[in-house]
């Protein structure tokens, strides 16, 4: 399968609002969220307005001309701090890819893409929240994420860069 990873074009930021309900975190059994829920400011702050701050980098895979996966990140002060807030000077990211395309390596491009990118700007660390009975804990271990929080079943993981 040949996978592209590529700068988001400004026709496809609705497709981040498809990735960020992917990237919410359902535990097997349990029922899918409604779709609602991305209207909640503290999920939709990580979407609305895209591309209108400084550090909004977003990158997305494609297999031939579908998406396919995301990755975004975004910079929060510390009032409006999301899941995965580190410092304000410490990016926020998100991921999610097309359940059928998970498993082929793709995350783990589209985090060395994501990283490469914000080091380039001069950008020291990125962070990410992510349940701890999440199988993409293991991807994010894999590419030297670390804890530095937990709250409940949630993990706060930074990447120095």
């Amino acid at each position: 399968m040949k996978v592209r990873i590529r700068p988001i074009k400004s026709t496809e930021h609705s497709f981040l609002s498809e990735m960020l309900y992917e990237a919410l975190f359902v535990p097997e059994g349990a029922p899918p969220f409604p779709k609602a829920i991305l209207q909640v400011p503290d999920i939709s702050k990580y979407i609305d307005n895209w591309g209108k701050q400084k550090h909004d980098i977003a990158f997305v895979a494609t297999k031939g001309d579908i998406l396919i996966g995301a990755i975004w990140g975004r910079l929060f002060l510390a009032p409006l701090k999301g899941y995965g807030y580190v410092d304000e000077n410490t990016p926020e990211i998100s991921m999610a890819i097309i359940e059928e395309y998970r498993g082929k390596a793709i995350g783990g491009s589209l985090l060395t893409k994501i990283s490469k990118a914000y080091r380039e700007m001069g950008v020291d660390q990125i962070s990410l929240s992510v349940d701890q009975n999440n199988p993409a804990l293991r991807l994010y271990l894999r590419h030297d994420f670390s804890q530095v929080n937990k709250d409940h079943d949630a993990l706060t993981m930074a990447k120095k860069l």
